[in-house]
């Protein structure tokens, strides 16, 4: 089984009587169907409904969380719950020098792993565990990176830059990231409303070329017109994040998508539900 330890990867600990009222409260996440060895997707948003922190949550204990973030981000993501927090009985912490591993490929379990695993639930179609704590080390971080982009999986700061996206943009609608049955959380009301009214515009897509793709932030174009901006790539195959009504009118005219002057192809990952529309004019920014 390949895996890989992540060293970008910090660990964020919410703790006490009323952690998960706390956190099922101003997080998109539902709480209410977190299992006890899953880490799920999620996202602290603006009130204007913008990612401003991503996150994996996972239950690490009786009334307490491990929210795995982006290590650059975690000292502002622990300020701004610590302003949530008013009188609620939490403890919030970042733990030291945590061990963050990720292993894909089959169900057996590496010796190198320590810890339990806990299911990695952004991936629909395929086993991907994460691992807390241990001596996992090294691994193949390149491989781990060309099958998260295979299965169009973003991540911020690799795809998208925090506050400039909304949760649909990166498919966490998709992934178990939202809970749209759940009561209110920050930034709730444009969320349900871009959910109920169908206006997503952006998509996560799987970009491939004949050729190997420009870095990170590349805009798409066609006829020098931009329809969206590559993310995170592994040689030929890479995401992109995109106006899927601009992509279909460019697909329905036959007219060439470019990254910088590589030529692409872009495609919905094959787990997803949404598609591209089957009207491409006249649709505006959500």
């Amino acid at each position: 089984m390949p895996f890989a330890s992540l060293r970008d990867r910090a660990l964020v600990s919410v703790s006490g009587p009323d952690a998960e009222h706390f956190l099922q409260n101003i997080l998109t996440t539902d709480l209410d169907v977190l299992g006890s060895s899953e880490a799920k997707p999620g996202a602290l948003l603006t009130p204007q409904g913008k990612i401003l922190f991503e996150f994996l949550i996972s239950r690490a204990g009786e009334n307490a969380f491990r929210l795995e973030c982006r290590t650059e981000t975690a000292d502002d993501f622990m300020r701004r719950l610590t302003l949530y927090k008013l009188r609620a009985k939490v403890e919030i912490a970042k733990l030291d020098q945590p061990v963050v591993a990720v292993a894909w490929g089959s169900d057996s379990t590496p010796s190198q792993f320590e810890s339990a695993p806990f299911a990695d639930a952004r991936f629909v179609a395929t086993a991907v565990k994460r691992f807390y704590g241990g001596t996992a080390d090294g691994g193949d971080l390149a491989a781990w990176q060309a099958f998260r982009i295979a299965h169009g999986i973003a991540e911020s700061g690799s795809d998208y830059q925090l506050g400039d996206a909304f949760p649909h943009d990166v498919l966490l609608d998709e992934i178990g990231g939202v809970g749209f049955k759940k009561g209110c959380y920050v930034g709730q009301e444009v969320v349900s409303r871009m959910q109920h009214r169908g206006t997503a515009r952006r998509r996560v897509l799987i970009v491939s070329a004949e050729r190997p793709l420009p870095t990170s932030r590349a805009e798409l174009t066609v006829e020098e017109r931009p329809v969206g901006t590559l993310g995170s790539t592994a040689g030929r195959t890479g995401l992109a994040i995109a106006r899927i009504d601009r992509v279909k009118a460019a697909l329905d005219a036959g007219l060439p998508i470019l990254a910088d002057d590589v030529a692409v192809s872009l495609a919905i990952p094959s787990w997803a539900k949404f598609s591209f529309p089957h009207e491409a004019v006249g649709a505006e920014d959500a």
